[in-house]
């Protein structure tokens, strides 16, 4: 932003285009046209010119109309009208129709046009700078909105799937038919936890400060082995590990174990139920100062039109498991918090593999 803003001059006359660039090339990136289809084709090419300055006496298209037509495909530059005849007229059709910044008379003088361009760019910084706040302010609004929803949802149905069977309960006597219904009550008190356990680490990434410590990825494969070891065997999965650790690597170890733990179950989760070599491989290289993870799976894979998706707020694209939409999207402001990047390549029916990279603090 704080580089010297890039100019666009229109003027059907060339010894002015000459004469502007010559003046102001050493001060500032200056782009000329000598007519608005010029013009039109520089702003397409270069999307960061921040000024226009434009001569209302235009052959084919006068220069208000001009400025007016193209405020829809290019919002951002300020546009300054050139003029010898700053009629009224004129003003009130520029302020009307073509968002004129201010008008600067023909023939110009170099000072007037250095105070108008550095006027200009303060402008635009300034309405950039709340342009990316409204959007940053429109994706809170969003995500809450989503949340909000997903909150009343995801909470209301457990809880009315305990109340169902507490009511089936009491009309029967019978031990065996109270040990199945104790057993949906559980399924639904088990989907209730893991909903509150990631709305907690969505407040954690939200809230929370990093605590650097010193990683040793062999420990943590070796802790994550074990979490997973009872479900490896009772679904028949082949877990592989894999550290490759040669140097030192500093980091969140909580935000670590959330990535990896979040990768891992949906490793799990989404298996090919008639695979009969199901298989998870988790690996890292420690290495120039960052570690490079890597997740895959022999499951269901992702279908192409979602891979953009996953990393979304309460996104799902299987309903093979119950999941709660925060997973994916808890990796991602995880990593936001680390630095990190993620990748994700996938064939449907085939399997996924997630590559994620993080520096070393």
């Amino acid at each position: 932003m704080l580089k010297s803003p890039e100019i666009l001059y229109i003027d059907d006359e060339a010894n002015n285009l000459i004469s502007f660039k010559a003046t102001f090339r050493y001060r500032y990136p200056v782009y000329t046209a000598i007519n608005t289809d010029e013009a039109r084709e520089i702003l397409r090419s270069n999307p960061n010119i921040r000024i226009i300055f434009c001569d209302q006496r235009m052959p084919g298209e006068m220069g208000i109309d001009f400025l007016h037509k193209i405020k829809h495909d290019f919002p951002r530059p300020i546009r300054i009208l050139l003029t010898a005849y700053a009629d009224m007229e004129t003003v009130v059709d520029a302020v009307n129709k073509g968002h004129i910044f201010r008008f600067v008379r023909k023939p110009w003088v170099e000072e007037e046009i250095i105070s108008s361009i550095e006027e200009a760019n303060k402008f635009y910084i300034t309405n950039s700078m709340l342009d990316i706040r409204n959007e940053e302010l429109q994706k809170a609004y969003d995500e809450l909105d989503k949340f909000a929803y997903s909150v009343s949802h995801d909470l209301r149905d457990p809880l009315t799937g305990v109340l169902s069977a507490i009511k089936l309960a009491l009309e029967f006597d019978s031990v065996d038919r109270i040990h199945e219904i104790l057993a949906l009550m559980e399924s639904s008190v088990l989907k209730l936890n893991s909903y509150i356990n990631s709305l907690h680490d969505y407040y954690l990434l939200k809230r929370g400060e990093l605590t650097i410590s010193e990683i040793s990825f062999e420990s943590l494969f070796e802790y994550l082995q074990n979490f997973y070891s009872i479900y490896t065997r009772n679904h028949n999965v082949e877990f592989v590990i894999s550290s490759d650790q040669k140097e030192v690597f500093k980091g969140d170890e909580t935000a670590l174990k959330l990535i990896l733990h979040n990768l891992l179950s949906n490793a799990f989760k989404y298996q090919k139920r008639d695979n009969d070599h199901k298989m998870v491989k988790l690996s890292v290289v420690v290495e120039g100062s960052k570690a490079t993870i890597q997740v895959s799976d022999t499951g269901i894979g992702i279908a192409e039109q979602d891979i953009g998706e996953i990393f979304k707020l309460f996104f799902r694209g299987s309903d093979q498991a119950e999941g709660t939409g925060f997973g994916l999207y808890n990796v991602k402001s995880a990593l936001a918090k680390l630095q990190g990047e993620i990748a994700v390549t996938s064939v449907e029916g085939e399997g996924t593999t997630f590559t994620v990279v993080i520096p070393s603090k």
